[in-house]
């Protein structure tokens, strides 16, 4: 009977602990302390994707690198200091994260009017979620609650992400690392339905790849030459690249990703049967991408007394 006590304590315990972690973070954590959060991160990032519809895509960017560094801490947004050497210049960073002065800009307003409140790392998950909302695409509850890391992690940054050349064993992989499921990594992949790469990230897979459609190759190639141009810009997305919908994953069927490791999604492998899914469902592709979002979102954030809330998003107090 002592046994069977223990049993059920510990039983109970765990129950309190599981319920613990998953009520860290709330959908209302600043409904009392900040009552026109949302709003204002509504109104500051509707006005950077009016200015630049791309910027929708950059935001949701830095939000995923973010999360997969040392989880959803808005680490990704610190200044090298002299103490530690952030993520900002890491490789998958570097030259081509961008959006940060849209993220100064919403933290600024939201300081100004709930003083020492709100979190970078919130501002940004809900200014990654605003942008896709603002294209057209799903809105989803974003829970809140995160604090904001004193420290940043170049080596970790340079390790974390899957990069560009990436194939499909490593990116299911990557996820699975972060507690994200194949299919969260591919419906998390169709962010790229909106955004740009750089000539350097897809030269290889459009001069040497099998997989790729040759008048599309042939297209690309225009503005991505053999050598050089590594800078020169393409859409992600061929058909809508301003749009949030699933014309990425048409565009995968069609043997027309951009990027290698966007077509690994659909090379005859264990991904195809979803991407031709998602081809012919944008309210499946919708659904599944805001359900990954939310659990990309709860990455290992910083809560309670961990962390700070920054009044620089740039640098720590």
């Amino acid at each position: 009977m002592a046994s069977l006590m223990q049993t059920l304590v510990a039983l109970s315990l765990l129950s309190m602990f599981v319920s613990d972690v998953h009520g860290q973070l709330s959908s209302t954590f600043y409904a009392g302390t900040c009552p026109n959060l949302q709003q204002i991160v509504r109104s500051t990032m509707a006005q950077a994707v009016n200015k630049e519809p791309r910027m929708a895509a950059s935001i949701l960017r830095l939000f995923f690198h973010d999360c997969f560094v040392n989880g959803c801490d808005a680490s990704i947004l610190l200044d090298d200091t002299a103490a530690f050497t952030g993520e900002k210049n890491a490789s998958p960073n570097r030259n081509s994260a961008r959006g940060y002065e849209v993220i100064d800009a919403i933290k600024s307003n939201v300081e100004a009017a709930c003083r020492a409140t709100v979190s970078c790392a919130d501002v940004l998950a809900l200014a990654a979620r605003d942008g896709v909302a603002l294209l057209g695409g799903p809105t989803w509850a974003v829970q809140l609650g995160r604090r904001d890391a004193r420290t940043a992690s170049q080596s970790d940054a340079n390790s974390n992400l899957p990069g560009p050349s990436s194939g499909l064993s490593t990116l299911i992989s990557s996820f699975a690392a972060k507690g994200l499921n194949a299919r969260d990594m591919t419906a998390l992949s169709g962010a790229h339905t909106i955004g740009q790469a750089q000539c350097g990230n897809f030269r290889s897979h459009i001069y040497n790849d099998a997989n790729v459609n040759s008048s599309f190759a042939a297209l690309r190639k225009r503005n991505c030459p053999s050598s050089g141009g590594d800078g020169n810009l393409a859409p992600l997305d061929l058909e809508t690249p301003n749009r949030f919908d699933n014309g990425y994953y048409r565009d995968l069927v069609a043997k027309k990703g951009l990027l290698h490791s966007d077509q690994e999604l659909f090379n005859g492998g264990s991904q195809d049967s979803l991407v031709r899914q998602y081809s012919v469902n944008n309210a499946a592709f919708s659904r599944d991408f805001a359900a990954a979002m939310v659990k990309m979102g709860a990455i290992s954030p910083l809560t309670g007394n961990r962390g700070e809330i920054r009044l620089n998003c740039k640098k720590v107090n």
